[in-house]
C-alpha cells in the first residue's frame, strides 16, 4: 500500500486495510485512541480505524494526501470546536505529502465557507503545532 493509492484488496479486511494506513501516517493512532476511549467505549479505536481509515481512507479515487487535506478543510469550516481533531488531521496530512504553505491556503480558503473565525481558529491550530514541530528539530 503507498501513500498515493491504498489497495481495497479483496485479501485485507476493512481493519487490515485501516492499520496500514495508519501506520503511514500515525502510527501511535490505534493505541492512543484505545488508552483514552476503550474502557468506556470497548473497541472504539478499532471501529474508528476499521471504518474511517479503512473503509473511507483506502477507498480509490483520491490519493491519501488529498483525502487528509479535505479533512482540514472540513475541520476548519466546522470551527474552533474541532481543534484538537484539526490538529492530528495537520499532522496527518504533513505525513502524507502537503506542505505547510498548502494546508496554511486551505485553512484560509475555508474562510469563504465557515467564516473568518473559524479560519482564524484553523490557523492558530496549525501555527501551534508548526511551532511545536520546529521547537523538537531545534
Amino acid at each position: 500500500m503507498t501513500m498515493e493509492t491504498a489497495s481495497n484488496s479483496s485479501n485485507q479486511t476493512a481493519l487490515e486495510r485501516g492499520r496500514a494506513i495508519v501506520a503511514q501516517i500515525n502510527p501511535g493512532l490505534e493505541a492512543a485512541l484505545a488508552e483514552r476511549y476503550d474502557v468506556l467505549f470497548p473497541d472504539f479505536a478499532e471501529t474508528l480505524v476499521e471504518f474511517a481509515y479503512g473503509r473511507l481512507y483506502a477507498r480509490e479515487g483520491l490519493d491519501l494526501r488529498t483525502r487528509q487535506i479535505a479533512t482540514v478543510a472540513a475541520l476548519t469550516a466546522l470551527g474552533g470546536q474541532t481543534g484538537p481533531q484539526l490538529r492530528v488531521n495537520l499532522e496527518h496530512a504533513l505525513a502524507a505529502g502537503a506542505s505547510r504553505r498548502e494546508l496554511l491556503e486551505v485553512i484560509l480558503q475555508m474562510s469563504v465557507y465557515g467564516g473568518m473565525p473559524a479560519a482564524i481558529n484553523g490557523m492558530n491550530v496549525a501555527m501551534q503545532l508548526f511551532e511545536d514541530q520546529d521547537a523538537l528539530t531545534s
